[in-house]
């Protein structure tokens, strides 16, 4: 762990970055958000201050070649086709990881934000030819059609206190297809002479990347190198290489790691502590790092660069405009900045709430926004910020003063996203809380992570039956942190609405003594002391021999010779394997792992955050039941 041993903030080590798929997601771009508004707003200043030497800056040729070949772009195009081919990996990784692990796990919940993020297209662009039609700027409709996904999901946590993660799970879902249908049409669309000799190489290593991800080969360089060709063919094709970018990142599989590597990996650890050689450092760290998915091993590698470093270049090598009282005047005069500026801010809410109410209606419920109106209604108008692919697309079908026409309506449209869905939160947060709740969370009744359900009459539990909320803890009763998360449970079960479970996870590969105080627990249950001998255990986690059990069953007033025998005899082995099996069966591999109502708990584990999380379900459940 790199946090001190106080803080209550932290993770297991190997649950740390599992998260729920959007959580890391979106810590990243709340932050990066900011960079890239600097960025842009230097761009600004930078071509009012002098245009020239911005133009000649971003039109300076850079070349990459070995021997006689090589490739030769201006730093611009280096940026927009080469750089924001990492962007849309990210973006692409991020999809997936929502298909793996997150709620279009259920391949039902992907039928609304698909339609949604196709209407979400073709509206705005409708819209953009009524206004263009027979003009000059009717050819870059494209324009108007992006949402810039990751910039929108920055400024709504920015804009949108309070906003729950399901919101930006909705946004993030119905606008991934977005980005998908948005490159189809870069490659189609607006490209030009297309050479086949190379695009058939890049097919060809895409289907040699393919390969390697099937066969599970773990080379870095051999990837490296496979998407170095894909790259470089795309681009001598005539066809947008950002395009790679995506189809790459949703090849990356998502997975949490199984509790059997992460037993392997320690098991190397151990080996590196009792000879550390090179030899077994490498083994070891190989060996931790496999125990990870190949798609969150990218998004560690890729994303922070891609939201801190390559958007902001972005933003700063395509918004600088030169903006002057005349040219105001022709641009909102133009119908191809008011094109932008009507698809982003009426088009996109008009698509994604149209559609998710119509979806809704024809069905009678049965496919609904995984969300409350209020939060449909922010991820549309957020989603009038069309930022990056509006400006990819705009630099391949216009110059000059469209070119510019076009960057001030896509920045005009932002502005306006981003007032809309203030508001839009704003006026929500004053409804009462019952109201609030629903009109942020909705009725869908939620996915449930835990397997199998809790069952009172085999499950330890704590608190009245009938409670409105159930938390379920796996949990080892050596393992540190279990014991430093005990303070916040045991803040947290005095509230009287809630019910507490306690699971079995003895890690005995790092925790030699968790399998015996699991069975002494389970012994003590036999006499109906399980939680009091719980209490004791987590309070002296450093005292689990044999002897101490022997010790703490006797202060409890148990029957020791009985308890003796049945740690000798180890009689409830079974009954703690019967956890460790709910524990496979519910994705957990480390401890503390926390349920709410059934659905993982991702994150910290200080009592502020339980209470939240416990309070969200709490509404959750006062919806469901009002309806």
């Amino acid at each position: 762990m790199t946090t001190s041993p106080g803080r209550m903030q932290e993770r297991t080590q190997w649950t740390r970055g599992l998260g729920a798929p959007l959580r890391a997601f979106l810590r990243t771009e709340s932050g990066s958000a900011g960079v890239l508004v600097a960025a842009i707003a230097a761009a600004l200043v930078w071509a009012n201050v002098d245009v020239a030497s911005y133009e000649a800056f971003w039109r300076t040729d850079l070349a990459v070649r070995i021997g006689g070949t090589g490739v030769s772009e201006d730093l611009r195009t280096w940026v927009n086709s080469g750089l924001m081919t990492i962007f849309f990996l990210v973006v692409g990784l991020e999809a997936r990881r929502e298909f793996d692990l997150g709620d279009l796990r259920e391949r039902r919940r992907f039928v609304l934000p698909f339609v949604a993020g196709l209407a979400g297209m073709l509206i705005p662009v409708l819209i953009y030819l009524a206004l263009n039609a027979g003009g000059t700027g009717a050819h870059g409709w494209g324009v108007a059609m992006s949402t810039d996904t990751a910039l929108a999901l920055g400024l709504l946590a920015l804009l949108g206190k309070g906003v729950p993660d399901a919101a930006r799970v909705f946004l993030l879902t119905v606008f991934v297809v977005d980005d998908l249908v948005a490159l189809l049409v870069i490659a189609v669309v607006y490209s030009e002479d297309i050479e086949v000799m190379p695009l058939l190489v890049a097919f060809a290593a895409f289907g040699v990347w393919l390969l390697l991800r099937y066969l599970d080969v773990r080379r870095a360089v051999l990837y490296a190198l496979v998407a170095i060709v894909l790259w470089a063919a795309m681009l001598m094709s005539g066809v947008d290489p950002v395009v790679a970018g995506l189809a790459m990142g949703l090849t990356a599989v998502a997975y949490t790691p199984a509790r059997e590597k992460l037993e392997a990996a320690s098991g190397l650890f151990k080996l590196f502590r009792e000879q550390p050689t090179p030899e077994l450092a490498r083994s070891a760290a190989l060996g931790m790092t496999q125990t990870l998915s190949p798609n969150d091993r990218l998004q560690r590698i890729y994303h922070p660069w891609s939201s801190y470093v390559i958007v902001p270049l972005f933003g700063l090598a395509n918004a600088g405009i030169a903006i002057d009282g005349g040219f105001l005047a022709r641009a909102f005069t133009s119908p191809v900045t008011w094109g932008v500026i009507l698809g982003y801010l009426l088009g996109k809410p008009i698509a994604v709430v149209g559609v998710s109410a119509l979806l809704t209606w024809l069905t009678h419920g049965r496919i609904r926004p995984g969300v409350g109106w209020a939060a449909v209604l922010g991820s549309g108008t957020i989603a009038g910020i069309g930022f990056t692919v509006s400006l990819l697309i705009a630099a391949l079908a216009f110059e000059g003063p469209e070119l510019a026409e076009v960057k001030i309506g896509v920045l005009t449209a932002a502005a306006g996203a981003s007032l809309l869905t203030w508001t839009v939160f704003r006026v929500t947060s004053l409804l009462p809380a019952d109201r609030r709740a629903r009109a942020l969370l909705g009725e869908t009744e939620d996915l449930t992570d835990l397997v199998p359900a809790v069952d009172p009459d085999r499950d330890h539990v704590r608190g009245p039956a009938d409670a409105s909320v159930t938390v379920v803890e796996y949990g080892d009763f050596q393992c540190p942190y279990c014991g430093r998360a005990e303070p916040a449970v045991r803040d947290l079960i005095t509230d009287t609405d809630l019910r507490y479970v306690w699971r079995h996870l003895p890690l005995t590969d790092v925790h030699p003594q968790a399998q015996l105080a699991a069975e002494a627990a389970e012994a003590a249950a036999a006499q109906g002391k399980f939680w009091e001998m719980h209490d004791v255990l987590l309070d002296h986690q450093d005292k689990l021999r044999i002897m101490d059990l022997l010790r703490y069953a006797a202060e409890l007033g148990l029957d020791t010779n009985r308890f003796h025998d049945d740690l000798m005899d180890h009689v409830h082995v079974t009954r703690v394997a019967e956890d460790l099996e709910s524990a496979d069966a519910s994705g957990v591999s480390g401890t503390p792992t926390f349920f709410i109502n059934g659905r993982r708990h991702y994150g910290a584990y200080d009592i502020a955050t339980l209470k939240q999380a416990v309070k969200t379900a709490r509404a959750r459940v006062g919806i469901t039941r009002v309806g």
